[in-house]
This record gives C-alpha cells, sequence and structure tokens, in this order.
C-alpha cells in the first residue's frame, strides 16, 4: 500500500442531501415528505402523540408518591465534627449551632437543617444544638460527656 492509494471507507464521507431542488434531484416538490398532512408541516410534530391511540405515558400507571411536607436534613457526622475539632476549626469549650456547623464547612445547603449521625469515633465533651440526631449519635456524644440539644423548627422548609 502506498501513499496515493489510501481513501476513506465507503460511506465515510456523504455529501448532504439538498431536497426542494428540481424533480430531476429525485427530492423535488414536496421534498421527500409526501402530501399534506401534519407530517409534512415544519415544526408540527407533536411529542409523544400517537395517532389518536392513548398514548404510552398515558397508558401505564402511575407510581409512587412525593410528599411534599418531608423533612430534608443536611447531614453532619461524629467523626467529621471531632475532626474539625482536632484542626481547629471548631473551638472546643464552644456550645455548637447549626450555624456554626456550616461556618465550618460540616455542612453543605444553607437552608437545610442539620441532622447529626454515629458516624467514625466521637471523644469530645461537647454542647450540640441541632435538628435532629439519630439514637446512636446521641449515645455517643452522652458517652463522651457532652450533650447534644434537639431544636424544634418551625420554618417554611418543613
Amino acid at each position: 500500500m502506498r501513499l496515493n492509494e489510501l481513501r476513506d471507507n465507503d460511506g465515510a464521507r456523504t455529501e448532504r442531501k439538498r431536497v426542494g431542488r428540481g424533480a430531476g434531484s429525485g427530492t423535488g416538490k414536496t421534498s421527500g415528505k409526501g402530501h399534506k398532512g401534519q407530517k409534512s408541516r415544519a415544526g408540527a410534530t407533536i411529542n409523544g402523540f400517537e395517532g389518536g391511540q392513548m398514548p404510552i405515558y398515558r397508558r401505564l400507571p402511575k407510581r409512587g408518591f412525593k410528599n411534599p411536607f418531608r423533612k430534608q436534613y443536611a447531614v453532619v457526622n461524629l467523626g467529621d465534627v471531632q475532626k474539625a475539632l482536632e484542626d481547629g476549626r471548631l473551638e472546643k469549650g464552644q456550645e455548637l449551632d447549626e450555624n456554626i456547623l456550616r461556618e465550618a464547612g460540616l455542612a453543605g445547603k444553607k437552608n437545610l437543617r442539620i441532622r447529626l449521625l454515629a458516624k467514625g469515633d466521637f471523644k469530645s465533651k461537647i454542647t450540640m444544638r441541632v435538628s435532629g440526631a439519630s439514637k446512636s449519635a446521641l449515645s455517643a456524644v452522652e458517652k463522651a460527656g457532652g450533650a447534644v440539644i434537639l431544636e424544634q423548627t418551625t420554618d417554611s422548609n418543613s
């Protein structure tokens, strides 16, 4: 094989179809769209329309339920709190509330309430004010000599 013998595979480069350019082109007059009707019109196809038949998105049963009143929490693990205390991002004698935990970078979204979970080791005597906590997190903080105060919030996000 030589350089002058190299060429593309068959069908690798096709010229674009120029429709509506005369009867001799094979795609003149109606441009391959037939006569009249919805599908011959520009931009007139309806998504999901099945010619009068009940569309599939209406034939299939609806499943599940989305509770508009569900409570969403940002999760903070006790191991992360302990690490923040050791790194100096949190003060040891200070009572920790949700704003302080957010400022330390432990909880993400500002509008979510914070729920404490027991993942990781925790050994600091500290008081925390949060919206929620798991039973194991409560016992882990109390075992270390601290306390968790659960706050009941009545905001629009509850």
